[in-house]
């Protein structure tokens, strides 16, 4: 890719709220066990509620969410938030599939992203290049199919800043240069702030 690309359509992303994934810091990644379970907690749907409500979108949106219970739970709250048409899931913004880390601990969430710093891949992971190219098609199937529209997409914390990157034109590796979408965020495509400064 030679450059950002430039859309038709606009683009919001949206993290789901605090999950019971969550609260029990644990990786949920296969549809196997995030389709069904770990949906939100009340203080994840809270924020769903209050961060759709205050993010400036209208009923005009259109709202596309990951098929995991998560997802789904905060993408149905934001459309009734914003009185619009109800979500489509779309298997295309699940999780990243963490593989033999799932259902383990949330602190190996680092080691996966210290190989995506290194452009290496991991065993049974996701990486990070079948990641961009499974989110971008969407982009992409949209763009050809839709012109002038709003979409909110309704995903995960990597999801949404792999596809961040690829719609900034840059590449996989600087995934942490990126700040980390806090729960139930809206954030517009192209707007990727950098971590937060521990000084």
């Amino acid at each position: 890719m030679t450059g950002p690309p430039v859309h038709k359509n606009r683009y919001f992303l949206m993290r789901h709220g605090e999950s019971l994934a969550n609260l029990a810091g644990k990786i949920i990644s296969s549809p196997e066990h995030g389709c069904a379970g770990y949906g939100l907690s009340e203080l994840g749907r809270e924020q769903a509620q209050r961060l759709a409500s205050q993010s400036g979108l209208g009923p005009e949106t259109r709202v596309l969410c990951s098929d995991f219970l998560r997802a789904r739970e905060t993408a149905e709250i934001a459309a009734a938030a914003l009185g619009c048409a109800p979500p489509v899931l779309e298997p295309r913004l699940r999780e990243r599939f963490f593989g033999p880390w799932e259902g383990s601990s949330a602190d190996n969430y680092e080691p996966v992203w210290k190989n995506d710093q290194l452009d290496e891949d991991e065993q049974g992971v996701e990486s990070a290049r079948q990641l961009t190219a499974r989110l971008s098609s969407l982009i992409e199937e949209l763009e050809n199919r839709e012109t002038g529209q709003c979409f909110l997409l309704v995903s995960h914390g990597d999801p949404l800043r792999f596809l961040q990157l690829w719609a900034l034109g840059r590449p996989t590796r600087e995934h942490q240069s990126i700040r980390h979408f806090s729960p139930a965020e809206v954030r517009f495509l192209n707007d990727a702030p950098q971590p937060l400064s521990n000084s």
